[in-house]
């Protein structure tokens, strides 16, 4: 399958030792990265949306629903999976799907170009270099993330679906459910199986799990091999997971 082609980086963050063989004998391995924080540097969801509706709109409808966000934010779960709801609602509700469809295209190209993370990107090309399954798990809207996925090259992008009305537009909501916490988890087994990858006794592949946020605490949990990418160190969520400098070609599950 084709590779990403992106421009060059500087190098800004130390990065994995490099691996050369995979481990003999192996099961089929998949591989499972994170997007916002652990692809990227920082979120995607308000340049996004900015793309879409333009910076004034969209800093108008912030500030005006900080309260709410904040608190979101805080609590997290389901009411930060509501609150989200609410506000793509009012800035996607009624947009038509061709125009946000063209309008994702660019801004995954260009939000690539601009904060793909080196580390994690050499370490999702080494995956792929031995051959592994690898796929994207987000939050973000899958309209962007699965051209993003494209340009990289994976095998699968599963992130949140905005549905489309009969009448070919947005309506802001969900289709199904916001991808992240449990609902990453359950999406990945659900792509796996689909894809003919869960063994014959119906146990899952080997999995890494790459993540920076308790959004994806869930995962790394489930995972033989979770990985922080977060820049909290031993104050993020995921601290008790080792960090990408420091993994090799297998590195035992926290427990």
């Amino acid at each position: 399958r084709s590779r990403r082609q992106c421009p060059p980086r500087a190098m800004t963050e130390p990065v994995a030792p490099a691996i050369e063989t995979p481990p003999s004998g192996s099961p089929t391995t998949v591989a499972a990265f994170d997007f916002d924080g652990t692809l990227t540097d920082g979120g995607s969801v308000l340049q996004f949306l900015m793309a879409l509706r333009g910076a004034r709109t969209v800093l108008l409808a912030t500030l005006r629903h900080s309260p709410q966000l904040l608190y979101a934010a805080l609590v997290g779960g389901s009411v930060a999976d509501a609150a989200k709801e609410r506000f793509f609602i009012l800035l996607l509700g009624g947009l038509p799907a061709t125009d946000v469809d063209r309008v994702s295209a660019a801004f995954a190209a260009r939000h690539l170009a601009r904060r793909l993370r080196p580390g994690t990107a050499r370490r999702l090309e080494w995956h792929q270099a031995q051959g592994h399954h690898v796929v994207i798990v987000s939050a973000s809207p899958e309209v962007y993330v699965r051209v993003a996925g494209t340009i990289l090259g994976v095998d699968g992008a599963l992130a949140t679906h905005l549905a489309v009305g009969p009448d070919g537009r947005l309506t802001g909501g969900y289709e199904g459910k916001n991808c992240r916490g449990l609902e990453k988890l359950r999406r990945l087994i659900e792509h796996l199986e689909a894809q003919g990858l869960m063994r014959s006794d119906g146990s899952r592949p080997e999995l890494w799990a790459y993540g920076n946020s308790r959004g994806d605490l869930r995962l790394l949990q489930a995972a033989d091999h979770g990985v922080n990418l977060g820049k909290l160190g031993r104050w993020g969520r995921l601290r008790a997971f080792p960090r990408l400098v420091d993994v090799g070609v297998a590195s035992p599950r926290p427990g």
